[in-house]
């Protein structure tokens, strides 16, 4: 399924210093309660989802060399298979920051930036 057959945002990750301020500023601002996602080596905290639900999810996330800040907001672009979009990233002269890696149940992810500098991200489940 190409691009143009869906919304082409899937998620979205607002990197954090202090994670426990961050959930309660934005449990407070939106009246919601963010539930804990297990990462490895990542703090991560998602705002409400449902599968069903219009538009993209995401969580406040403290991740180790993704400080606050910039460019702290990361959008992450659905894919069937996010190799794909990572190397047609290589060839458009963008650059590859962290290849295709496995998130367990949640599929796979690659963080790329565009020619401008901007990192985004890819997801696919396969």
């Amino acid at each position: 399924m190409g691009i143009d057959m869906r919304n082409p945002t899937g998620w979205f990750e607002i990197y954090v210093e202090d994670i426990s301020r961050a959930k309660q500023f934005y449990e407070a601002v939106f009246a919601v309660k963010l539930e804990e996602l297990k990462m490895p080596d990542t703090q991560m905290y998602t705002f409400p989802m449902s599968q069903e639900g219009y538009g993209a999810s995401g969580a406040i996330v403290k991740m180790v060399d993704c400080p606050s800040g910039g460019n702290s907001v990361l959008v992450y672009f659905s894919c069937d298979d996010c190799a794909v979009e990572e190397k047609r990233v290589a060839e458009s002269n963008g650059k590859i920051i962290k290849e295709k890696f496995s998130i367990g149940d949640y599929g796979f992810i690659s963080l790329v930036t565009d020619t401008e500098g901007n990192m985004i991200g890819l997801h696919s489940m396969k």
